[in-house]
């Protein structure tokens, strides 16, 4: 693991500056007109998806970042239905290849910044420690890797409503909890990596009651912030092992351990930050703190009525 731009991003191999790969697939910069769209990073440079390049070296750029893109692509084509037939494991080595190349990104930076960042992510060691460990579970996309009993990750595939949905590509991501959010039409995927599937299953109820409906908006924006909260508050960073093998195995087998004896997985639920949260998923409604907690103890929601049952948004009115 290296952030220089004289070495593969996957590999580590040594290469020139002229070895790059897009961050974000080049046919999803033609099909969402990306190319020239700006981007501001965390030193508050200003770049274009287009020019949002890491380095790489042709043999992982042939034979393993182009197949995965191209996968993804297939995929996309039929929309939520491409998408839900993907294995869960690419989607994952997707996820985290646009993530690792926003990091790197980041922290190529952060040795020569416009201006440098309140919490440089260099200066972070826990940070680092957990890139390091991602960084183990990221190189399945070039080397023939099983995870024996888990997924490095949740992921969550939702459908939106097109009535009010005027949004064709958007992305979000969160460096530090490790969590993204990328939009391709009708089809919002939301990551958290580095999880093994826990936040997973303690939304999964939520989940199962939005699985094969079409979302409002506003209800996808609440999805996204239950999953970016619930990453914010997630205290532990799995360990992973490769087990011992034999010389004619052709392919790694990971185990994994997380440490829930000495560390609460979750850190304490607090409405007013996971307000926080939710007021800035909900610009785009002007929903303010105040009206997200008119009930301190139970924060508003367009997902769920008080019941717990799915609630039914076909428009919103502002």
């Amino acid at each position: 693991m290296q952030f220089t731009d004289e070495n593969c991003f996957l590999c580590g191999t040594t290469i020139t500056k002229e070895h790059r790969t897009p961050v974000f697939g080049e046919w999803m910069q033609d099909k969402y007109n990306l190319r020239n769209k700006e981007l501001l990073m965390l030193d508050k440079s200003v770049t274009t998806f287009d020019q949002l390049t890491i380095p790489c070296c042709d043999q992982c750029h042939l034979n393993h970042v182009l197949p995965l893109e191209s996968e993804i692509e297939d995929a996309a084509k039929t929309e939520y239905d491409g998408i839900c037939t993907l294995d869960q494991k690419r989607i994952f080595q997707w996820i985290g290849k646009m993530y690792y190349g926003m990091l790197v990104t980041e922290l190529i930076k952060e040795k020569d910044p416009l201006i440098m960042p309140e919490n440089p992510v260099s200066e972070n060691p826990q940070m680092l420690g957990k890139f390091k460990t991602f960084y183990q579970v990221l190189q399945s996309l070039r080397v023939p890797m099983k995870f024996s009993d888990f997924l490095p990750c949740s992921v969550f595939i939702l459908q939106v409503a097109p009535t009010e949905d005027d949004l064709p590509f958007e992305y979000q991501d969160e460096l530090t909890t490790m969590c993204f959010s990328i939009k391709l039409g009708p089809v919002v995927i939301v990551c958290k990596l580095l999880d093994n599937g826990i936040i997973r299953n303690v939304l999964n109820r939520l989940y199962k009651l939005t699985e094969d409906r079409e979302l409002h908006p506003i209800q996808v924006a609440e999805f996204k912030a239950r999953v970016f909260y619930a990453a914010y508050i997630f205290n532990v960073v799995p360990d992973y092992f490769i087990r011992p093998g034999k010389p004619e195995d052709e392919q790694l087998i990971l185990d994994s351990l997380i440490d829930d004896i000495t560390n609460e997985v979750f850190n304490p639920f607090e409405p007013l930050a996971y307000a926080h949260m939710l007021e800035e998923m909900l610009k785009p409604w002007s929903i303010r703190e105040k009206d997200i907690l008119e009930n301190p103890q139970k924060p508003i929601s367009f997902l769920t009525d008080d019941n717990g049952e799915f609630k039914t948004i076909k428009q919103f009115a502002k």
